[in-house]
């Protein structure tokens, strides 16, 4: 007990002692011991994702440093690093991202790896507020930089600094870790700072991000542009219902989850036959619906702008459709960024004139190019893509038309370090009527430290839902039943070529 204190008070004074550490443009605000089980954190954790107290509360012992960071006079960007004690630690260091437009250091996104043994980091990438509201880069092109890429860079610098100074050696391995808006956050650290990391899992990338603002947009007006063509949450479940139906039994196996991309259910069949009804879509619901699965055009070339939502993501759709006016994060984009008009009105936007005027705002700050990420492969680092099929938030292809675009641009020798795994029934970033928790940071951990990209990735079901666990494959490879066994365990499912 005593040798546990001794031990206990020396790590809170080794751990305060990085508060005078020396940074380049860093300002450490704190630096203190945290004992294993005592940590509570701040009552207001702004609308980020969060982790009830219980989960908090089985944490190991660690340093908690924070401080902020402003590489120009209009930068704020504040952080978070968590070290765990020394003898737990692994040697590894894991980065994390934000979701939507940040605004708050998410410190749910570093339970995991501090309880994996790994240091983390998190970062509000340079302001504080709604995620929702993107108004804070209006007339501060610094912020808009800072939130695109710069924020995540100079906390991994910082972080890696402190980790040197705090167990007198570097990182062996450093990861980043993220989804949504942290998917396109490590996109574009393998863009832009391809040393930052050695490997990097983005889920459900939100990128390119101007293009994906066009798409929320687009889908919020296809069914705000008249009361005629507005599709209730309950119609959209009776869609589901149908595209189940119609496309479940398509990779040989009955449960519940469209697993083959491309399913081509046509809403037509849901066609009232005489007025309006609950169990059936007027033919304006039935327009709407159509739309939202092409995805964006320009009206006038016919070009793709954003690919549109895969059949199956219906359950998550009525977040995008049921309001008045479109999803707050693109209207603000918009309204805020782009127009500059506080009175700006949805339903004015011109999808031909006004996307290249969005570009030219936000492109250079925002989005990864699939051309872009030469040095970063090239260095025989991993890149570890994922993407639920089931997203109602971002649309799976757009992940999946980067991953081509990447492979054909690369060659097969510098693609071999890149991958990408569809997740059958998962909405954004988890949940779902598919398994949907998935061990992300094993998987690119061990892609690193063995050079052999995964074969396959388990996925399971959380805790409260009927057990099940899936494979998932490589893409294009999909997950086949082998025909013994129970369809919900993943060792009676091998990984497979589709044969269409």
């Amino acid at each position: 007990m005593l040798a546990a204190l001794h031990a206990s008070a020396v790590r809170a004074a080794d751990c305060g002692a990085l508060a005078n550490l020396d940074l380049p443009h860093v300002q450490i605000a704190a630096a203190q011991g945290v004992a294993a089980g005592a940590y509570k954190p701040p009552a207001a954790m702004g609308m980020e994702p969060g982790a009830p107290a219980s989960v908090y509360a089985g944490l190991p012992a660690f340093c908690r440093v924070t401080g902020t960071i402003r590489p120009t006079s209009d930068s704020d960007i504040r952080f978070e690093v968590w070290l765990p004690d020394a003898a737990s630690w692994n040697g590894k260091f894991v980065g994390t991202g934000n979701g939507v437009w940040a605004g708050s250091v998410v410190q749910a996104s570093m339970i995991e790896p501090l309880m994996k043994g790994y240091a983390t980091m998190a970062t509000d990438d340079g302001h504080q507020g709604s995620p929702m509201d993107g108004s804070f880069a209006a007339g501060h092109p610094q912020k808009l930089i800072d939130f695109g890429y710069r924020a995540v860079h100079e906390t991994t610098l910082a972080t890696k600094a402190l980790i040197a100074a705090d167990y007198s050696r570097p990182a062996s391995r450093s990861l980043f870790v993220s989804c949504s808006t942290g998917g396109r956050q490590g996109l574009m650290e393998a863009y832009r700072y391809p040393r930052d990391y050695d490997g990097i899992s983005a889920m459900a990338p939100a990128n390119p991000m101007v293009g994906l603002m066009v798409s929320s947009l687009w889908t919020g007006y296809v069914t705000m542009q008249d009361e005629a063509s507005r599709v209730p949450p309950p119609k959209w479940a009776l869609v589901h219902k149908a595209v189940l139906q119609a496309c479940d039994a398509e990779d040989g196996v009955k449960d519940g989850i469209v697993s083959h991309l491309g399913c081509g259910f046509d809403p037509q069949v849901l066609l009232c036959k005489s007025g309006d009804g609950p169990d059936c879509l007027t033919a304006p619901q039935v327009a709407a619906v159509r739309a939202i699965y092409a995805g964006v055009h320009n009206p006038r070339t016919g070009a793709l702008i954003y690919p549109g939502f895969e059949r199956g993501s219906e359950g998550m759709l009525p977040i995008l459709t049921m309001g008045r006016t479109p999803f707050p994060v693109a209207e603000s984009y918009f309204r805020d960024l782009v127009f500059k008009n506080p009175k700006w009105d949805f339903k004015s936007f011109d999808y031909d004139q006004d996307v290249a005027r969005s570009l030219a705002v936000g492109h250079d700050a925002l989005d990864v190019p699939p051309t872009g990420l030469d040095a970063f492969l090239s260095g025989n680092r991993k890149l570890l893509l994922s993407h639920g099929m089931a997203d109602g938030l971002i649309p799976t292809r757009s992940t999946v038309n980067f991953y081509a675009a990447l492979t054909q641009h690369e060659g097969p020798e510098k693609s071999k370090n890149a991958r990408l795994f569809l997740v059958p029934g998962m909405g954004h970033c988890g949940g779902g009527d598919g398994p949907s928790v998935i061990d992300m940071i094993s998987a690119i951990d061990g892609w690193v430290q063995s050079g052999e990209a995964p074969g396959r990735i388990i996925a399971s079901n959380p805790t409260g839902k009927v057990a099940r666990s899936r494979p998932l494959c490589p893409y294009p490879q999909e997950a086949a039943y082998t025909g013994t066994g129970s369809t919900d365990e993943a060792k009676n499912f091998r990984c497979a070529t589709p044969k269409s």
